[in-house]
């Protein structure tokens, strides 16, 4: 991959999209993780007005921080770009007072987290007439389906979802992104215990890329050690029941003979 060449046609694409939307700019959730210090970054290079929020919900300080620092930089070398803190805690734990206890399982209460920033990102987006950057690599999009539906995956459109996570990290490196974020483990920030992405798939991203790259080029399986053979197992199990999110909404055709 050539990540300048990559940097500058992403660029361009989400100039190009802007433009024919009719919209001003970007509104892009900041977690202090890779994906969306490049996507932010990303949106910021168009020289158009962007809104990076940092909306933490009972976040570990050091995330919290890293996503603040992320935006500082980002102000600092793009003049358009702009950083909100919009603590959504209170929020949160008024939701959970609101809801039956017998539905606050820790999944429900982790996605319900996620889509408490969808609405923050779309009330920004409404507001100032923004499109909300999605901030998925394709390992979590295509691959495992590892995001919130209606979360994080309710955005308007994609600019990293055709990268691998290993790109992603060569396209922070070559944007100058921090080296704190760069070396933080991968979390979805979803959790009280801060758990991190590989601990709850079971594998790290570089096997998912490999257990993607083994699908979609039909290997041998034959040939794998039991380790590949056990990260294959969960990329497939993980892509099986994440399918409905990576396909459209399925739609009930009516045949026009009973219309």
């Amino acid at each position: 991959m050539q990540p300048l060449a990559v940097i500058d046609y992403i660029v361009k694409w989400l100039t190009q999209y802007l433009d024919r939307s009719g919209m001003k700019g970007f509104v892009v959730g900041v977690s202090g993780g890779i994906d969306s210090a490049v996507t932010s970054t990303l949106c910021a290079m168009t020289g158009y007005p962007v809104k990076a929020l940092n909306m933490p919900i009972c976040q570990a300080a050091d995330q919290v921080s890293r996503a603040a620092k992320h935006i500082r930089w980002l102000a600092a070398r793009y003049p358009t770009a702009e950083g909100v803190t919009v603590d959504l805690t209170p929020v949160f734990e008024s939701l959970k007072r609101a809801l039956p206890e017998a539905i606050q399982d820790d999944l429900s209460m982790a996605n319900s987290r996620s889509r408490l920033r969808m609405l923050t990102l779309y009330g920004f987006s409404t507001h100032h007439r923004l499109l909300v950057a999605g901030t998925g690599n394709k390992v979590e999009d295509f691959g495992v389906g590892f995001y919130t539906k209606y979360g994080d995956g309710g955005v308007d459109l994609s600019p990293i979802a055709d990268l691998m996570k290993s790109e992603v990290y060569a396209l922070a490196g070559a944007m100058g992104i921090t080296d704190e974020i760069i070396q933080a483990p991968p979390t979805d920030g979803l959790w009280s215990d801060n758990r991190s992405d590989e601990s709850q798939i079971g594998a790290a991203y570089d096997e998912l890329e490999w257990a993607m790259a083994f699908e979609a080029g039909k290997g041998d399986e034959a040939s794998l050690d039991p380790r590949q053979r056990d990260v294959l197992a969960i990329f497939r199990t993980f892509n099986r029941i994440n399918r409905h999110k990576m396909v459209p909404i399925p739609v009930c055709r009516i045949p026009n003979r009973i219309k």
